[in-house]
């Protein structure tokens, strides 16, 4: 498989080393993980991928005797695309219109373990901000979310089939809000499970919008299928916020093709019999089931877990 865009596994292996879980050891990036090992690639400060990713490392790490699980800190989506190709996780999640954009779907050596939740495309700004639509970020510093980020990669895109000519700044989840919050920047991307902690935090402290994104979901959708679906953020999802449409992507928990058939049915039992103590920490888990987990799109499924989903399919 490879991964477009100049020195990607460069600036990928050079970033800060690892974020460790609560209880949950670390690995280094750029370490090829040891026998009895199996890391997690999450995401970064700020994110869900980071938070939820996390847990389910908790999660396996619990359930799973004899195997020191653990996470690596990373970008998101197309960060954890690298790391497993290249053996430095097992594990990752990715937003499923990133995996798209990869060879995953033909002779890679990633596969699905299942579909968890969706992300949402969130457009944030000041609540006294002249920005109204999308069309208004022209010309404006707006963060489009880390590097090699699954928000980078979705902003780029909506960027590109709008037109909009934003002055691109690549910020983490958290750093977009501080320096949204402080004027450096007019608006910030943020494609994320609900709610986003970097955001709730800001609209906390601050007066904050969404803007409405129907329009441009409209277009995505027409333009992408199989990637992009029409979706709301809810009234209630964050403090002083109104509801707001926009457009929702899958999120996919990935693995690597060479991991045994027996541990990753392992590894499906343990995310979706365990989903609900995940939704207890992360309300986007309560999304996890068995139902839509084998709705993983063009994205094969690993043996394992199709093994798994036969055996226990709803009655």
């Amino acid at each position: 498989m490879h991964l477009s865009g100049p020195n990607r596994r460069d600036a990928l292996l050079t970033l800060a080393g690892a974020a460790v879980a609560a209880g949950v050891s670390g690995c280094t990036r750029g370490q090829v993980p040891g026998p009895g090992e199996l890391v997690v690639a999450t995401g970064p400060p700020g994110a869900v991928y980071r938070e939820i990713g996390s847990r389910i490392a908790m999660l396996l790490d619990q359930e799973l005797a004899g195997t020191d699980v653990g996470t690596v800190e990373t970008g998101a989506s197309h960060d954890n695309l690298v790391l497993l190709e290249d053996g430095e996780a097992h594990l990752g999640l990715a937003n499923l219109d990133s995996v798209l954009s990869t060879e995953v779907v033909e002779g890679s050596g990633i596969r699905a373990v299942g579909r968890l939740y969706d992300s949402f495309v969130h457009l944030v700004v000041m609540g006294d901000s002249p920005v109204r639509s999308i069309e208004d970020l022209d010309g404006r510093p707006v963060s489009v979310g880390e590097v090699n980020s699954g928000t980078e990669f979705t902003a780029e895109q909506i960027l590109a089939e709008t037109g909009v000519g934003a002055e691109p700044v690549r910020l983490d989840q958290a750093a977009s809000a501080e320096a949204l919050a402080a004027g450096e920047i007019d608006a910030m991307f943020s494609l994320t499970g609900l709610p986003t902690p970097a955001i709730a935090s800001l609209a906390e402290d601050h007066d904050v919008r969404l803007i409405d994104l129907s329009a441009t979901a409209d277009l995505m959708v027409g333009i992408y299928p199989d990637a992009y679906f029409p979706a709301n953020i809810p009234a209630t999802t964050y403090e002083g916020i109104a509801a707001c449409p926009t457009m929702s992507i899958p999120n996919l928990l990935l693995c690597r093709t060479d991991l045994p058939d027996g541990l990753v049915a392992r590894i499906t039992d343990s995310v979706y019999r365990g989903a609900e103590a995940l939704a207890e920490q992360r309300p986007e888990a309560a999304q996890i089931n068995v139902r839509t987990g084998i709705s993983t799109g063009v994205v094969p499924l690993h043996p394992g877990a199709a093994q798994w989903y036969r055996e226990n399919k709803p009655a």
